[in-house]
Parts: structure tokens; C-alpha cells; sequence
């Protein structure tokens, strides 16, 4: 409902008790947010955010820079997530243990899609924030030791 031509077109649904109203300001915040982040005045900056839509994409610094995008499965998790990294003064993860992806389609596939098949429940937002463990270790281990080689 916040992306293509119509861009803040009420979605068909609100989440019980919010109003339109409530979803902008909540968006405009977030916006703010990430802005502040990546113009801390610090050199390393590592920003994990989705895949934005149009209209947070269009409200973006001009220097930021495209997100590497990364999966769980990259890393030894059997899952899909992509997830965006915005990165200053660090480099992009490497992958430390990628696994074969599973047939479309099939049982296990769907074990994997469980982030975008998660039910809609009071729970879904915690099922669909996870960070994968092994996307979390390759994080501290690779941007640590970057860190720390450059303090040195």
C-alpha cells in the first residue's frame, strides 16, 4: 500500500486499533531514524534494513549507497530472508557456508520460506524480524575483525 503510482494508498486492512494516520507517523519515524544512522559521524556504519519500497526509497540520502543483499542459506541457515545491509567503512560479508537450495516447490523449500509463510498471528512479526544466527556470526566475525585490524 506504500508503493507504484498510488503510493499512500490506504491499505485494504488496518492492523486492529492503528489508523492511516498512525502508519505514516510510524513511517516517518523510521525514515528519520535510519537517516540519523547513516549520517552518525562515525566511520563504520552497518545498517540492517529490508528490501525498502518506492516510497522509503524515495526519501533516501542521496549517497546512500545500494544494500548488499544477503540469505540466510549463504551462511548455514536453511532459510530465506533477503536482508539489506547498508554499509560505510566496512566490507560486504562473505559467504562462510552455503547450502544447495532445495527444489521449488517442494516440502523443504517451504520449510525454508518460513519468514514469508509465517501465519498471522501475534507472533508473525517476531517469526519475520529474526536474524539468523549464522548471518549474525558471519557479522561479528567478519566486521569485528575488520574493525579491530583497522584500530591496529
Amino acid at each position: 500500500w506504500m508503493s507504484g503510482p498510488g503510493k499512500w494508498t490506504p491499505p485494504k486492512k488496518l492492523p486492529r486499533g492503528r489508523t492511516v494516520e498512525d502508519l505514516r507517523a510510524e513511517f516517518e519515524e523510521g525514515v528519520s531514524l535510519f537517516i540519523d544512522c547513516w549520517r552518525a559521524p562515525i566511520e563504520c556504519v552497518a545498517i540492517e534494513n529490508p528490501v525498502m519500497n518506492d516510497l522509503a526509497r524515495d526519501r533516501m540520502p542521496a549517497d546512500l549507497p545500494a544494500p548488499q543483499i544477503v540469505q540466510p542459506f549463504w551462511f548455514g541457515e536453511p532459510a530465506y530472508k533477503a536482508t539489506g545491509f547498508y554499509l560505510r567503512g566496512l566490507p560486504e560479508l562473505t559467504e562462510t557456508n552455503r547450502l544447495p537450495e532445495p527444489e521449488r516447490g517442494s516440502d523443504e523449500w517451504k520449510a525454508w520460506s518460513i519468514v514469508h509463510r509465517a501465519p498471522r498471528t501475534a507472533d508473525r512479526w517476531k517469526i519475520r524480524s529474526r536474524t539468523f544466527e549464522g548471518v549474525a556470526e558471519a557479522c561479528a566475525d567478519q566486521w569485528g575483525g575488520s574493525a579491530l585490524e583497522e584500530a591496529a
